[in-house]
């Protein structure tokens, strides 16, 4: 079957578009409405993780404050669409501008380390993103920028003129849920931001990450401005997740900043780890896996009650515990994600291939 749809890609793109399409009705009624809300989440967490694969898969760059930008563009639209300042911008005019917000800040973080390497540049980005929840968390005196740890509410849903994608709309006689419409929203603005990563992997800026990802010191010697390059980077990465930010405030219609903790950015990190680090389609299968898995496993309880009469192990403490095994297991037996590229997956295992050759050649000899 996966030979026949090889040799007609035409067809296996419809196919995937169908089945795209179809998809929030098959799992609402297979699974109900809230398993429709894990798509919408995962297809934000796509986002985020194609954003950060760019600093980190393509450019070689640990960022661990990621979710600073995805904050950024949250409360942007908070304060341009809700009743905090009695602004209520369109969406249109204010995704672009919380975006810009973020890439605007990923400069600014980005200037100061260029420097930095590694677990230097770790630290560094970590007391960023930590930096920008304490500022959220504190800004409501003296004046109330934020609303403090109570969060912003009441935000302005998305609409399109009279049609908002907060209400139940019918179309040839059947119901949409809104869950149903941010999913098509989110999926669009997903294609999107793929179109852009594929793009920039195969131009010469992709080229010039991927040559300060493997050796800077040589990347500079052959002419490619460092400096220039790598701040791209973090203002490519960063919009992504700004935009992503101000898709979540609409979709959720309140945020704080524990939305924002450094949990966030270390699972967006696993989601590209997990996949595969920079190839596109490992990325969003962690990104996927990684939303949907966590919350399969709530589940738990109701399965232990069912067949122990009790709960014996929390949920929420099993999750983090398969969570971290799962890391384990996969850094030990398949470091390069699973779904990774063709470059990636032979540069890890080239010491085994090596080994395979030198083998088979004592072999060959012997024999």
């Amino acid at each position: 079957m996966l030979d026949f749809l090889r040799a007609r890609p035409r067809l296996a793109l419809i196919l995937v578009a169908v089945l795209l399409a179809a998809l929030p009705f098959l799992v609402g009624a297979g699974l109900g409405k809230s398993w429709v809300r894990v798509l919408d989440f995962a297809l934000l967490y796509v986002m985020l993780a194609l954003g950060l694969n760019i600093v980190v898969g393509y450019a070689g760059l640990l960022d661990l404050g990621y979710v600073a930008f995805y904050a950024l563009g949250a409360y942007l639209y908070a304060w341009l669409a809700s009743p905090h300042f009695g602004l209520h911008l369109p969406f249109w005019a204010v995704l672009p501008v919380g975006a810009l917000l973020a890439g605007v800040f990923g400069v600014l973080l980005g200037a100061p380390t260029l420097r930095l390497r590694g677990d230097y540049l770790a630290i560094v980005t970590l007391g960023f993103g930590e930096i920008i929840r304490i500022f959220m968390n504190n800004l409501d005196a003296p004046i109330n920028l934020t609303n403090g740890p109570q969060g912003m509410n009441l935000i302005d849903p998305i609409a399109f003129g009279g049609f908002a994608l907060s209400k139940t709309h019918k179309f040839f006689g059947f119901a949409v849920s809104n869950a149903h419409l941010y999913y098509y929203l989110f999926l669009a603005f997903v294609l999107v931001v793929m179109f852009v990563a594929l793009r920039l992997q195969d131009s010469r800026i992709g080229r010039a990450w991927a040559a300060i990802r493997e050796d800077e010191v040589a990347a500079s010697a052959m002419g490619i401005n460092t400096r220039n390059v790598k701040l791209l980077a973090f203002a490519m990465g960063a919009t992504f997740g700004g935009l992503a930010g101000g898709l979540f405030a609409a979709f959720q219609g309140f945020i704080s900043p524990e939305s924002f903790g450094l949990m966030e950015s270390i699972m967006i990190l696993c989601m590209i780890v997990l996949g595969g680090m920079g190839h596109i389609p490992g990325v969003i299968l962690g990104a996927v896996l990684l939303t949907v898995l966590p919350e399969a496993l709530r589940y738990v309880g109701d399965w232990q009650r069912a067949m122990l009469g009790h709960v014996a192990v929390d949920p929420a403490d099993l999750r983090m515990l398969l969570f971290g095994c799962a890391l384990i297991l996969m850094m030990l037996f398949r470091p390069e994600g699973l779904w990774p590229s063709r470059q990636r997956k032979r540069e890890l295992h080239a010491a085994d291939e090596v080994a395979e050759h030198e083998s088979a050649s004592v072999y060959d000899v012997r024999g």
